[in-house]
């Protein structure tokens, strides 16, 4: 019985994308009203299933955990958001010297650079 409820889902979802675009002339808000209708009415229906079930307490599982997570301060984001742009640059820099030192050597080599 799962699967036909999640094929149900699946072409209540189809055919309320179709219905978005075959009623093109009514207003947008409408539209996407409607599209955001039949989509609750197709996650319902999905969430009847066994999978469904499983994915919504993964979703639940997973809000507990980033409830759990311990969020950096403002200022160690701003501390290691400048770390990481002085690094950066810094190794712009050391790249962008490792190229002319290596242009000038093989400018010496060939000939070219005089």
């Amino acid at each position: 019985m799962d699967t036909v409820k999640l094929t149900l889902a699946l072409l209540l979802l189809g055919g309320g994308i179709v219905a978005f675009y075959w009623f093109e002339d009514q207003s947008l808000l409408v539209r996407v009203l409607g599209l955001l209708a039949i989509t609750g009415v197709a996650v319902a229906v999905a969430s009847q299933t066994a999978t469904g079930r499983s994915i919504w307490r993964f979703v639940a599982e997973t809000r507990t955990e980033v409830r759990k997570v311990v969020w950096p301060t403002r200022a160690e984001t701003t501390q290691t958001t400048l770390a990481v742009l002085f690094v950066v640059v810094l190794m712009g820099v050391v790249l962008w010297l490792l190229d002319m030192f290596l242009l000038w050597a093989i400018r010496l080599l060939t000939g070219q650079g005089g």
